[in-house]
């Protein structure tokens, strides 16, 4: 009973609050943003995995690595990796030895590429990729002893719901791990950030995914989402426990935590 409260206490909230659901890849278009970040995961998925480490210039995968070891003192069994795109922060938990990882996403082309990788790397019996929704978690309460979401939340269409929902399916007492980008506040990597992410990023990305708005949707969806101190006031919203920020690389990316 105190999950469903929850949900709906937290929902009639957000509809108040709620900036990261106006930040969409066609801000032209009628349709809802959970359809357009759908629409074009699916049109950059072959070539997202590619972008992500040339774009990052290979950061990324400390930065996965590093979210995954703040799971090691827990060693969870089941673990839900959500907005998993192509499975990369699914794959690193791994490391952890965990019975099961379940995936979920809004892209069909991602989840194809994350099978492709999981398939050829035999590793079926431990990752499941599910297309999903993150406001509407199909599983029951309590189902998981922790979940990872990497780079995803800026993505739900309504930020607080899908937080209550990833509460609700956490077993009392899992943790919550969230690996997201940042904006750095001290000169020079503020400036050099802000160049990077305005200029080169959109460019090269629409260049090599090309879409004319996946690379310039992500500095927007960035600029809008309420990190650091922000987004650690909003878990505390949702029923989290003792949140955390810790920035990585000067401020460009931060990790999350929080407990149910």
């Amino acid at each position: 009973m105190r999950s469903a409260y929850l949900c709906t206490r937290i929902l009639g909230k957000s509809k108040l609050n709620n900036p990261l659901s106006t930040v969409k890849p066609i801000q032209s278009s009628n349709t809802g943003k959970k359809q357009q970040v759908e629409e074009m995961f699916d049109s950059i998925s072959k070539r997202y995995d590619f972008l992500n480490h040339f774009l990052s210039l290979g950061i990324d995968k400390g930065w996965r690595k590093k979210t995954i070891d703040e799971l090691k003192s827990t060693q969870p069994k089941q673990i839900l990796d959500m907005a998993t795109g192509t499975a990369d922060l699914a794959i690193a938990a791994l490391a952890l030895n965990p019975d099961k990882i379940t995936g979920i996403d809004l892209s069909e082309g991602m989840l194809s590429v994350g099978r492709t990788k999981i398939t050829k790397n035999k590793q079926n019996d431990k990752i499941e990729l599910i297309k999903g929704d993150s406001e509407k978690i199909l599983f029951p309460d309590n189902t998981f002893d922790a979940c990872t979401v990497g780079f995803g939340v800026r993505n739900f269409e309504n930020l607080n719901q899908g937080l209550a929902e990833i509460y609700r399916v956490l077993k009392p007492g899992a943790k919550l791990v969230v690996l997201e980008f940042s904006k750095p506040k001290k000169f020079p990597v503020k400036n050099l950030y802000n160049f990077y992410f305005n200029a080169i990023l959109p460019f090269w990305g629409r260049y090599i995914s090309k879409s004319n708005s996946a690379y310039t949707y992500l500095p927007e969806s960035v600029k809008h989402f309420p990190d650091g101190d922000a987004f650690t006031s909003e878990l505390i919203k949702i029923g989290f426990k003792n949140p955390t920020s810790k920035p990585l690389s000067f401020g460009i990316c931060s990790i999350y935590k929080g407990i149910k």
